[in-house]
C-alpha cells in the first residue's frame, strides 16, 4: 500500500529468531492451554536446551531446522531418563507444529522423528501374603483403626483408586448387594462387587466407628463414607497417610504406594484365572490395551514356576 503499511488481513513476519519463536510459543501455551507455572518452566527448560543445541549447529531460525538436527537431538538425549527424553521431545514436536500452524515454516519436521521409547514399567504389586501382612498390621487398638482397616480392606477388595474411594458417599454402597458405584476417570461410572472380608470391614467401621464422627461433620461432609478424625471427607493425602503409616507398621516401608492394593487387586485376579476383560471392567479401563500390562506380571511369574518345575527346563 502506498503508506507502506500492510494490507488487512496480511500476517506481518517477524524475525525468525530461535529465542522469539520459543517465547511466543510458552506465551501460547499459558494463555491458550492454561498450563501451571511449573509445567511452563518445564517446557522452557527443555526448549532452551533444543535452542542451544540448534545454535549450535549453526541454526539462527526454525526454518533452517532439518529432520537430520531434529534426530541429532533427540540422538542427543540418549543415555539420560527415558521420560525426560520423550517430555523434552514431546516440547520440540509442539514447537514445531505451533510454527507451522503459525506460519513460520512450511513443513514440521518432526513429523517422521521416531519418539524415543519409554521402557515399559510393570506395575508394582505386593504378593498375597505380604497383602495380608499390610492389612494384619491395620487390625490395632486406636481410634481410627477401624475406619484404617475399612479403607485398606475396599481398596484391594475392589480395586478401586484411592481418589475413587475418598469421593464416596455412604449411598454409594449397597452392603445388601455387596456392590459399590464407583466415579472413574472422564466421569465413567462402574458397578463392582464388594469382597466379604471388606464388607464385613466397613460394616464394622459404619456401626461402631463413622457414627461418631459423622456427628463432627459439617453438612457438606455428611453422606462421606470414609470421614477424618474431626468429621470432614477424608483426602486423598490423608489416605496416603493413613497407608504409609501401616506399610511402616507391616515393614513393607517404601514399597507400598496409592495404586500398590489396585496392582495387586489386578495380578492377584489374573493369577486366580480371571480374564482380562473383566479385570478392565473391574479396573475401570477404558482399553483392554491399558490393563495388558497386569498380564506380562502373570506371565513373568509362570516361567518362574516353569523354570524351576518342569523337567524339561531344568538346567545342570
Amino acid at each position: 500500500m502506498a503508506d507502506g503499511s500492510a494490507p488487512p488481513g496480511t500476517v506481518v513476519a517477524v524475525a525468525d529468531d530461535l529465542d522469539s519463536r520459543v517465547r511466543a510459543h510458552l506465551e501460547h501455551l499459558a494463555v491458550e492451554r492454561g498450563l501451571t507455572i511449573n509445567t511452563l518452566s518445564a517446557y522452557g527448560r527443555d526448549l532452551g536446551r533444543y535452542r542451544v543445541f540448534l545454535e549450535a549447529r549453526g541454526r539462527s531460525g526454525l526454518g533452517e531446522v532439518t529432520r537430520a538436527d531434529v534426530a541429532a537431538f533427540l540422538a542427543s538425549l540418549q543415555g539420560g531418563a527415558a521420560a525426560s527424553a520423550a517430555r523434552t521431545m514431546s516440547a520440540v514436536r509442539g514447537l514445531h507444529r505451533f510454527a507451522l500452524a503459525e506460519g513460520w515454516v512450511g513443513a514440521d519436521v518432526t513429523d517422521d522423528v521416531p519418539p524415543p521409547q519409554v521402557p515399559l514399567r510393570l506395575p508394582k504389586a505386593l504378593p498375597l501374603a505380604e497383602v495380608e501382612q499390610l492389612l494384619a498390621a491395620s487390625e490395632v487398638e486406636a481410634p481410627m483403626a477401624l475406619r484404617d482397616r475399612a479403607l485398606l480392606e475396599f481398596l484391594y477388595g475392589t480395586g478401586a483408586r484411592v481418589s475413587e474411594a475418598v469421593a464416596l458417599d455412604v449411598d454409594d454402597v449397597d452392603r445388601e448387594d455387596r456392590t459399590v458405584i464407583l466415579d472413574g476417570k472422564g466421569g465413567k461410572q462402574r458397578l463392582v462387587p464388594i469382597g466379604s472380608y471388606a464388607c464385613r470391614a466397613l460394616d464394622d467401621y459404619l456401626v461402631r466407628l463413622r457414627p461418631a464422627l459423622a456427628r463432627k461433620a459439617k453438612s457438606g461432609n455428611a453422606g462421606a463414607l470414609f470421614l477424618n478424625a474431626r468429621g470432614g471427607r477424608l483426602t486423598r493425602q490423608g489416605a496416603w497417610t493413613v497407608l504409609v503409616a501401616i506399610a511402616e507398621r507391616a515393614g513393607l516401608g517404601g514399597r507400598v504406594s496409592p495404586h500398590t492394593l489396585r496392582h495387586s487387586f489386578a495380578t492377584h485376579l489374573l493369577d486366580g484365572g480371571a480374564d482380562i476383560r473383566t479385570v478392565q471392567e473391574l479396573l475401570g479401563h477404558s482399553s483392554a490395551t491399558t490393563t495388558q500390562i497386569y498380564t506380562r506380571v502373570t506371565v513373568d511369574r509362570l516361567r518362574e514356576v516353569y523354570a524351576t518345575s518342569h523337567p524339561r527346563a531344568l538346567t545342570g
